[in-house]
């Protein structure tokens, strides 16, 4: 660590569009780069649970949410601060470089280019070349002047199929792009992928061997990327560290926090938050049957994968029977999207069965009937919470399958937008000091 005063330089790992590899290349140069004796500190742009996890087992350390739509502008500035004790740092992508959130008036907001152009941290564009040969000069070409306030400094070429197809790619680079710097040519290789599920990669923690897996990309990234020159691009973010509040107030003074493969989905920064402003964290597991925490006057059930675990959560009656009791303590149960769907009376499975859950709040939902709802919102408290007084807004993402089969008489707890302004109806439940919603809130809006 070099304990320096000023913000530590940065860059921007992006790509043309998703699935272009641009977590599995993140990945494995931060492994390559902290084998160089560098302290990188991972970052991630957008709402996003999971490639951040592989990007923190890639660094051994929390990666940080950067999401220019969700946050606040101090949020974000005071994000990018922290990030202040490493020697790089190493800031993925979200889609395509470009895309975003449409507003009211149909223009895009909260992209990978929108965070470049705030921190100025340039941008490495890794290209899919897997299906195009000379083409990728004009795609390159088109995404390095589409914006003159995003530095697009280099660009890294993904599955490659060998000397030919990378000849073909050069040839055209080198005539239609003089003076932009090819950094690396990654090849096909079944090393630089990982296995994907539903709503995206399959979760870093129940990946096998990860550290191994994460070695093996790193050497191939070493192996065909000029990380001396990558590094050169670096630029401090030109953001002012301020301090703010934490993006979600905490529910209480002793918070008991799922976590296990059911109940992952939590941001670092809102954990962080919560202890900043002085509540104690104690982990436990409803997967391995394990009760909330006895003394907790909240219990938080983040989002996660519960819809592949449902018969086994019902059985759970430990955790069931811990959770109904903290409830009838009078503690506050908070459960965002996965952890909405266990707070209820059933969750029924891919396969059709029904699975009693808490029956907390009088709610059926449903994994067999899919529906894709994704977006950011924009949410406002209907009744005083512990969340908030009526009105509080945040911002927040929802991004799911699941689709609800039954809701019962309960005060609704939140009205919803989308980012668009377009008005979505109130959304979530409340029961007393039971709170769920598919909502996973992100920031204090405002």
């Amino acid at each position: 660590m070099t304990g320096r005063a000023r913000p530590a330089p940065g860059l921007i790992i992006a790509a043309p569009a998703s699935g272009s590899g641009k977590t599995v290349v993140a990945a494995g140069l931060i492994r390559a780069l902290i084998r160089q004796g560098l302290a990188v500190a991972p970052a991630k742009i957008g709402p996003d649970y999971i490639d951040p996890a592989f990007l923190a087992a890639a660094a051994g350390r929390d990666c940080a949410s950067l999401d220019p739509w969700a946050l606040r502008p101090a949020s974000l500035a005071a994000r990018v601060a922290v990030l202040g004790d490493s020697d790089l740092v190493l800031c993925e992508g979200v889609m395509g470089l470009f895309d975003g959130a449409l507003d009211a008036a149909g223009e895009t907001r909260g992209s990978t280019a929108d965070l470049a152009a705030l921190t100025g941290w340039p941008v490495i564009l890794v290209v899919d070349a897997s299906r195009q040969g000379a083409s990728a000069a004009a795609l390159v070409r088109g995404f390095r002047d589409h914006r003159a306030d995003v530095p697009v400094a280099g660009v890294l070429f993904n599955r490659v199929g060998g000397e030919a197809h990378r000849a073909a790619i050069e040839t055209a680079c080198a005539r239609h792009l003089p003076g932009l710097p090819i950094l690396g040519w990654l090849p096909r290789d079944p090393a630089l992928s990982l296995p994907s599920r539903h709503l995206g990669l399959v979760q870093a923690r129940e990946l096998e061997a990860l550290a191994i897996r994460l070695d093996a990309i790193a050497d191939l990234v070493a192996r065909h990327v000029d990380l001396a020159a990558l590094r050169h691009f670096a630029r401090p973010a030109r953001l002012a560290p301020v301090e703010t509040s934490p993006p979600i107030p905490p529910p209480g003074a002793r918070i008991a926090v799922a976590r296990d493969d059911a109940f992952a989905f939590a941001y670092a920064e809102t954990l962080a938050g919560w202890r900043k402003a002085g509540a104690e964290l104690r982990f436990f597991s409803p997967l391995a049957d394990e009760a909330p925490w006895a003394e907790a006057d909240s219990v938080y059930l983040p989002g996660g994968y519960p819809e592949l675990h449902a018969e086994r959560l019902a059985g759970a009656r430990i955790f069931l029977g811990g959770l109904r009791a903290r409830a009838q303590a009078g503690a506050v149960i908070l459960g965002e999207c996965g952890g909405a769907m266990v707070l209820g009376e059933t969750l029924e499975d891919a396969q059709g069965a029904a699975h009693a859950m808490a029956g907390l709040l009088p709610l059926a939902t449903s994994f067999r009937a899919r529906r894709l709802q994704l977006g950011y919102r924009d949410c406002a408290l209907l009744a005083d919470c512990p969340l908030g007084p009526v009105g509080t807004r945040f911002r927040a993402h929802e991004f799911h399958y699941a689709t609800v089969l039954r809701e019962g008489p309960a005060e609704r707890l939140f009205a919803v937008r989308d980012s668009r302004g377009n008005d979505l109806g109130p959304r979530g439940l409340m029961r007393g000091r039971v709170l769920g919603s598919f909502l996973h809130l992100i920031d204090r809006a405002g």
